[in-house]
């Protein structure tokens, strides 16, 4: 008789296990998913450069008071409108106020003007931008006209409309760029719904017993997320124009804030005797606004498997 032994099979590697043919679980096909997405973003060196522009402003406003060098509200009238100096790394303002220090804590209310406007504006375009597209009919003109009505305007007029009425203050205008924000969410989520519901798994679940409400938040969302947040991503560049136009024009953070638009709005009686107290702060905006646009480029790519 021969003597043949069994040896258990060799569990596979995770490499393996990210790049096998056939997932065997969910989990196993999600992680596939965010795998070969890291693959197709580290090969777009611009969307690389967005996210390292990105993280550092990110680390820079939430260490805002271990890297400031002043404190951001302190005066020092003697010392006013001076240039870059090691004391000052980007000089003092019109007050004497460090300007780097008052970037740093900037980056903080930029940030957070921009995140909380996406946080509202993508969900409300989502919703009205699926039902729309879900239902169509009359349900799909009454939304899409007042779609319409907001996106005849430019999106700085129209928060510019909405801040005024609400007042200034950077909660208010938070509220007005959301407002300004979300159309174009929706007639994109519009868009991708009239495509989806027509699909063949749509009219499965549907002839299973599944309500409307079920397919729209359960099976035609999910689908429209990846295109949102890519779109939403792209949009902030917008957001963060419009939350520093607003400050520039006294609308949106007041004084002593210091915001980036509100430092612009002090500095551009300066800007010829002084260039560097206006230089910065716009300097910070356009990185940032870049930086964005560079990461959303780079979703874009990763989120919408038709846009090669």
């Amino acid at each position: 008789m021969s003597d043949t032994t069994t040896h258990p099979a060799k569990a596979p590697s995770f490499r393996e296990w990210l790049t096998a043919e056939n997932p065997v679980s969910p989990a196993q096909a999600r992680a596939q998913q965010v795998w070969l997405g890291w693959r197709k973003l580290r090969r777009n060196g611009s969307a690389l450069l967005g996210f390292a522009l990105l993280a550092i402003i990110v680390f820079a406003a939430v260490f805002a008071p271990l890297l400031a060098t002043q404190d951001i509200f302190t005066q020092d009238l003697a010392n006013r409108l001076q240039g870059p100096s090691l004391q000052h790394w980007f000089g003092t303002d019109e007050l004497g106020r460090d300007i780097y220090s008052r970037l740093l804590f900037g980056a903080r209310i930029t940030l957070y003007i921009a995140c909380l406007t996406a946080v509202i504006a993508a969900p409300v375009g989502l919703i009205v931008g699926t039902v729309s597209g879900y239902f169509g009919g009359w349900v799909d003109i009454v939304l899409m006209r007042i779609t319409e009505i907001f996106l005849a305007f430019p999106s700085l007029v129209l928060a510019l409309a909405f801040v005024a009425a609400l007042g200034p203050g950077i909660n208010n205008a938070i509220i007005a760029i959301s407002l300004a924000s979300w159309p174009p969410i929706a007639r994109l989520a519009r868009a991708e719904t009239m495509v989806i519901r027509r699909s063949d798994y749509i009219s499965a679940v549907r002839l299973q017993g599944a309500s409307n409400t079920r397919l729209i938040v359960s099976h035609v969302m999910p689908m429209c997320i990846p295109s949102v947040i890519a779109r939403i991503t792209l949009n902030m560049a917008s957001i963060i124009l419009s939350a520093a136009g607003l400050g520039f024009l006294g609308l949106g953070a007041q004084p002593p804030s210091p915001e980036w638009g509100a430092m612009l709005s002090a500095a551009r009686q300066f800007i010829l005797t002084s260039p560097h107290v206006a230089a910065f702060p716009g300097i910070a905006i356009l990185v940032t606004s870049i930086a964005f646009n560079l990461v959303g480029d780079g979703l874009r790519d990763v989120l919408d498997p038709r846009h090669e």
